[in-house]
């Protein structure tokens, strides 16, 4: 208990607050609206939240002396009900904060009302919805009243008691929505006992259904001033409830939420009930309390003139409230207290003034109160700072290492940050030899670290580790009695380890756990935590010395894995395990074959069996049709292991293989040529060679190399030979030359094949070629035959010469006939003739087309042009048209020409004074060369017929320069506001 700053505290609130109309005998309170009862039959309404008060007569009619039984007023402050007793009997009245006079409830006519429950949940300050009424003879009523309608809607009768008819004394009501509608609980107390409704649909519904089944109470016997039932309201919801009763305070939770069921099928909605002994108050044995309040964790009940304040979860008094009562009112004392649940206040009144009791943070000392009681969970929930917390988890911890449940202790000693020190802690578990309960605490602890504590939580992983190996050795250790148990236990412990090891990766020093794990012996361990840490090389490296080469690589396909370690370990697995390194090799992108060039290397230098796969050259064949690998190391390599096998038509097909076939500006080929013929040679693939030397252009040698080996070889690469023909004729000669020195020294028949040989050079040969390679005791009459073809031949060919010059000599006259008659070629031009540029008569004699630059004047007309279309223009009209249709590169020229033959055309008059001489006629001066190129830049085609009204289509119809005219154009758009509008007569 705080000793400087009590949790209650007492202030007068107003000291003659009857204003005169008699004795306070009633009081209620809801949202700072404070409603008295008087002795005088007056209602006295203060609302401090306006600063506003007025009083109502409620005696009014009535005669003889009137007294105010009870009054109520609902949560928001609004509505009023309040019940007079006098001579007359009893009236129960209703009145808004609206209205200055009440109205009578005539239903209620005779009826005293001891207790309303409003429906907090649904009350408006316009309508008071559902509200149930507690009668002095056990009845229970329904009404309903609209601040509008001036009277109430309805009036129900509910309940009454039968069995042991009672006067209602406190009533209180909740509501629920679910999915089937709005499920009622109402809960109502006598002097004797305490009842429970609940049901879903209307009240008259849910109090209907009790007609056939029995009530729910709780009945506690005894004698006490005032049977009174409060809920506590948090967040405008029932928490928990209170009944002051003869027997004691019975009290517990409320919860309107659960599914839990009485056997009878009723909603059971009350939970931890508890009684609260009236002895507690330490008053003597006939003390009864006479009102009672109800806060969060506290009751506050009046005794006599003081109001102890017990905590409701110690039941301890923690305070005691005194009143400054005046002399009048001391000898009746406090008559009752009252609670505001809206303001969160307390109320005490006498006969004439208010006294207010006030809260001040009631839950502060909570947690102290739940953890004397061993309520750890509930102690935590109230605990306000770390230093509180960690006092919870400290008597948790002591509590447990006390039962010696040494890992649940652990758990606990890692919450705390402050009251006890980290080696405090290690030191009770190492004292109590329990090493496992040292690294659960560790674990834990490292939970509750922040990330910013670096430094320590590298060295409680480590000290984690290191517990973890001792734990797995000392298992290793044990007796094999329970080897079952100890196998299992093991294993989980081994589980339990990796999975830490995954989760402290980045946290622990790498090299301080290898070693650890080294020296601990833990290499299955080692590895996995090398592979955690991406230390690939560690783990590949320990697969391939157990002989597991596929888990190597398994372990080098990871994404994640440098390629470099590819190179690096591929020497050692293609010897351990070739196939599955070769089929890893080619399900890995991005592998650069050249750096596996020593592995396979290597792998090719063993000895392997004729029958057995060559895994290298398999792998080098993928990289070069599948990969289309161009790198000339992996083709030498390839050409190298096929030149060694004993058939070579895997090494001509190579070499026959084109693979830049396609690619422009490429090699065909990408192994070095001279390497292969080296190699070639070496390993006497003779087929090979003259295949190499056709591919660098040796012909000779190929040819050569090939009659060594097959004749019919050599005359294939001699017809190879295309675009050379002297060549492929001195080709065929080495080639009749083998074939004649064969045949030397045979019979004539043999003589003569070897003549029958010109035949398939396909007349490249003649019979003069071969002759100095016969020998000379050979007849004339073995010749005859084809010395007389080859004469028959040359007469042919002397004819054919014949009659190309004959024909060559008639077309040379021809040419010159058609250059004659192109001198006088004219064309005829009508009179009527008009520009094509600028529609004006051809003919006409103007100034303006008299003195066109760069020409003469024939007469008095101006120069004009005339196509074989039929279509004129006057030659500075064309000039003009062209020059601004053609590109601009064009126009250039055209124009500069134009200036050159102007300029020379000008200093030609001033030289000659207009004079034509003979030697002008007979030479090509330069304005003519001038003239004639552009002749030919503007009249070589028809600007109407030909390409360039062809380009004419795709231009825009609008140029550049128009552009400034074309937006000139535009519609812009206006404002409505500023046309007007025109009629138009039809």
């Amino acid at each position: 208990m705080d000793q400087v700053r009590q949790v209650f505290t007492v202030d007068l609130l107003e000291r003659y607050a009857a204003k005169g109309r008699g004795a306070i005998t009633c009081m209620a309170a809801g949202n700072d609206v404070i409603v008295l009862g008087t002795s005088k039959g007056w209602i006295i309404r203060h609302d401090f939240g306006v600063g506003d008060s007025y009083d109502i007569d409620l005696s009014v009619g009535r005669t003889g002396e009137q007294s105010i039984h009870r009054a109520f007023v609902d949560p928001g402050g609004s509505h009023c009900i309040a019940t007079v007793v006098g001579n007359g009997g009893a009236d129960t009245y209703y009145t808004h904060a609206k209205w200055s006079k009440p109205r009578v409830l005539s239903k209620l006519k005779g009826l005293v009302v001891n207790t309303v429950a409003w429906n907090r949940q649904q009350i408006t300050e316009a309508s008071t919805r559902e509200v149930i009424l507690g009668t002095d003879n056990g009845q229970l009523h329904e009404i309903a009243v609209d601040e509008k309608d001036k009277r109430e809607k309805y009036m129900k009768f509910l309940f009454e008691l039968a069995e042991l008819p009672e006067a209602f004394m406190g009533l209180q009501m909740e509501t629920a929505s679910t999915s089937n509608g709005t499920r009622y609980y109402v809960m109502a107390v006598t002097p004797t006992r305490m009842y429970s409704f609940t049901g879903i649909g209307s009240l008259d519904t849910v109090f209907a259904s009790y007609l056939e089944r029995a009530v729910h109470f709780m009945e506690l016997p005894g004698e006490i001033p005032n049977s009174e039932l409060h809920f506590f309201i948090k967040q405008r919801r029932a928490i928990h409830f209170a009944w002051l009763s003869g027997a004691g305070i019975y009290h517990g939770g409320l919860n309107f939420g659960a599914q839990h069921s009485s056997s009878d099928g009723d909603e059971n909605f009350v939970e931890n009930k508890a009684l609260l002994n009236y002895t507690k108050l330490c008053e003597g044995p006939e003390a009864k309390p006479s009102s009672l309040a109800v806060s969060e964790f506290h009751f506050l009940v009046l005794i006599g003139n003081k109001v102890k304040v017990l905590n409701r979860i110690s039941e301890q008094i923690i305070e005691e409230l005194q009143f400054d009562l005046t002399s009048e009112s001391a000898s009746r004392g406090i008559i009752g207290l009252c609670s505001d649940a809206s303001a969160g206040l307390f109320y005490a009144y006498d006969q004439s003034s208010i006294f207010q009791v006030s809260v001040n943070d009631e839950g502060r000392d909570m947690w102290k109160v739940y953890l004397d009681m061993k309520e750890y969970a509930a102690a935590l929930s109230n605990c306000r700072d770390p230093l509180q917390r960690d006092q919870v988890y400290l008597m948790q911890a002591e509590a447990a290492f006390s039962t010696k449940d040494f890992l649940r202790a652990a758990s606990f000693f890692a919450k705390i940050n402050y009251i006890l020190s980290f080696e405090e802690i290690t030191l009770k578990f190492i004292s109590a030899n329990e090493q496992d309960a040292l690294r659960t605490f560790l674990l834990r602890k490292l939970d509750n670290l922040s990330k910013d504590d670096k430094c320590q939580i590298t060295m409680i992983s480590t000290w984690a580790t290191e517990l973890y190996l001792d734990k797995v050795n000392r298992l290793l250790l044990e007796d094999d009695t329970a080897s079952e148990n100890r196998n299992s236990e093991y294993q989980s412990i081994i589980k339990e380890f990796r999975a830490f090891l995954s989760d402290c990766k980045d946290v622990l020093d790498e090299a301080t756990t290898m070693r650890l794990l080294e020296s601990y012996g833990r290499v299955d361990e080692l590895v996995y935590f090398a592979s955690l840490k991406e230390q690939y090389d560690i783990v590949v490296h320990h697969y391939i010395q157990q002989g597991e080469a596929k888990k190597a690589l398994e372990v080098l396909q990871k994404p994640s894995v440098p390629i470099d370690l590819q190179y690096k370990f591929a020497p050692d697995l293609i010897m351990l395990d070739a196939y599955e390194t070769v089929e890893s090799w080619m399900a890995t992108k991005n592998l650069n074959p050249r750096k596996l060039i020593p592995a396979m290397m290597r792998y090719s230098s063993e000895p392997h069996a004729k029958n057995e796969t060559h895994e290298v050259i398999k792998y080098l064949e993928f990289c070069v049709h599948r990969l289309l690998n161009e790198d000339p190391g992996v083709h030498n390599l390839l050409l190298c292991l096929y030149a060694k096998q004993e058939d070579d038509s895997a090494l001509l097909r190579f070499l026959q293989c084109k693979f830049g076939k396609g690619r422009a500006s490429g090699p065909e080929f990408f192994y070095d040529p001279k390497y292969a013929l080296r190699l070639c040679l070496k390993e006497k693939r003779m087929r090979a060679c003259v295949h190499i030397y056709s591919m660098m252009s040796m012909h000779e040698e190929a040819v050569a190399l090939a009659l060594q080996v097959d004749p019919e070889l050599a005359m294939a690469e001699a017809d190879k030979v295309e675009d050379d023909e002297d060549l492929r004729k001195k080709l065929w000669l080495m080639v009749a030359k083998h074939v004649i020195e064969q045949e030397k020294g045979a019979k004539r028949e043999n003589i003569r094949k070897a003549i029958a040989f010109l035949k398939e050079t396909d007349g490249l040969l003649k019979i003069e070629d071969i002759l100095p390679f016969f020998p000379d005791f050979a007849l004339i009459d073995d010749f005859k035959e084809a010395i007389c073809s080859s004469l028959e031949d040359y007469n042919k060919q002397i004819e054919l010469l014949k009659q190309e010059m004959n024909d060559a000599t008639h077309g040379a006259d021809n040419i010159r006939n058609d250059i004659s008659a192109l001198a006088q070629r004219y064309a005829l031009i009508d009179r009527d003739e008009e520009c094509g540029v600028c529609r004006r008569k051809i003919l006409t004699v103007g100034a303006d087309f008299r003195m066109t630059r760069g020409y003469t004047s024939v007469g008095p007309m101006a120069p004009f042009y005339v196509f074989p279309c039929g279509h004129a223009f006057h030659a500075q009209c064309l000039i003009t048209h062209v020059t601004q249709c053609t590109t601009r590169a064009q126009a250039e020229l055209i124009l500069d020409l134009q200036k050159q033959l102007t300029l020379l055309d000008g200093n030609t008059r001033r030289e000659s004074n207009g004079g034509l001489t003979e030697e002008s006629i007979t030479s090509m001066t330069p304005a003519d060369k001038i003239r004639s190129q552009l002749d030919d830049a503007i009249a070589g085609e028809c600007p109407f017929c030909g390409d360039l009204m062809i380009r004419d289509i795709s231009l825009s119809f609008i140029s550049p320069e128009e552009a400034h005219q074309d937006s000139s154009w535009e519609i812009k758009p206006q404002s409505l506001g500023n046309q007007r509008s025109l009629s138009l007569a039809i």
